[in-house]
């Protein structure tokens, strides 16, 4: 757990160390906000990280989730009981997921597998209407001393916004600015790659909301995966890039034999040539280790929006 500027990073705990952050803003009078929340499992956690930094829990007045992923949003339920001041900020198309999850449930347990979704992600539990608030664009949350205005990005979700803090200039960004994993940084700075993971990616979309976040000029940016980073135009320049050169890689074998295979090689392959050309050593055994299980992830969306596209198409 580590503050700067008044905000905290913490740790969720999601499957391994340094994978997914939620972000404790602190405001006057000990009132503060807390962005994203990890899985239902990681909610002890996040509760004794509260304790830590002396934030009473009924000073929590709110909990902003980016998107309802339930790794940002999955433990919302139970922290809701345990923090009896805070209201839920989500966005509109989020607010029925939080208030009846069942239809999230069912979509990670085919994601994720029975097994699977047991292990990392049971536990959730509906969120009490009466304290959701729905943040429709530019929604301005009123912390105390400090306001947070939220700011719709989708292209990774439709229900997706980022969090603008004017104190820092900086964007608590969720998904909206890619993953940036700190096994990656070296002297030549951060790294980061897109995140297409199932159901809503939009190339699209993900590009005018990268954009879109720049064009605020931050300071920094706050990825959910994971920290803080702050060569926000370069960055967002690799992500442009790096969204177009994954629609490629789908669409060229679009009607192509074992397809997800042969995403996985494609986007295993950018990886290692973007991770070389950043001077990472040994960059095939870096993304393997730190980016495989998103590689898989984002294989999974890429065929999905190839889907939708061909539907669309009435193919």
């Amino acid at each position: 757990m580590a503050q700067d500027d008044g905000i905290t990073l913490i740790d969720t705990g999601y499957l391994r160390p340094r994978l997914c952050a939620a972000y404790l803003v602190h405001g006057d009078g000990g009132r503060a906000a807390l962005v994203d929340c990890g899985t239902a499992p990681c909610a002890p956690r996040v509760l004794e990280a509260l304790d830590a930094a002396g934030v009473q829990r009924d000073a929590i007045d709110w909990l902003l989730v980016t998107h309802v992923h339930l790794d940002h949003a999955g433990g919302a339920g139970p922290l809701m009981q345990a923090l009896p001041n805070a209201r839920l900020v989500v966005h509109p198309r989020g607010a029925p997921h939080m208030v009846d999850p069942s239809r999230l449930i069912e979509g990670a347990k085919r994601v994720y597998g029975e097994a699977m979704f047991e292990r990392d992600h049971a536990g959730m539990l509906p969120v009490d209407a009466a304290r959701v608030v729905v943040a429709e664009d530019g929604h301005v949350v009123a912390l105390a001393g400090r306001p947070l205005r939220c700011a719709d990005t989708p292209g990774h979700a439709l229900h997706h916004y980022s969090v603008w803090d004017a104190a820092t200039r900086s964007w608590i960004a969720g998904d909206a600015f890619g993953l940036s994993y700190r096994e990656f940084d070296n002297a030549r700075g951060a790294f980061a790659v897109p995140t297409t993971s199932p159901v809503q990616f939009d190339p699209q979309q993900m590009k005018a909301s990268i954009r879109r976040l720049l064009a605020e000029r931050p300071a920094a940016i706050r990825v959910a995966h994971y920290g803080i980073v702050t060569e926000c135009e370069r960055l967002a320049d690799d992500l442009v890039a790096r969204v177009d050169a994954m629609v490629a890689i789908a669409h060229g074998v679009e009607d192509a034999g074992e397809r997800h295979a042969r995403i996985v090689d494609g986007l295993t392959m950018l990886y290692v040539e973007a991770a070389a050309d950043h001077g990472v050593d040994d960059p095939a055994r870096a993304v393997a280790d730190v980016l495989g299980g998103d590689i898989e992830i984002n294989a999974q969306g890429l065929g999905v929006w190839l889907d939708r596209l061909a539907k669309a198409r009435g193919d």
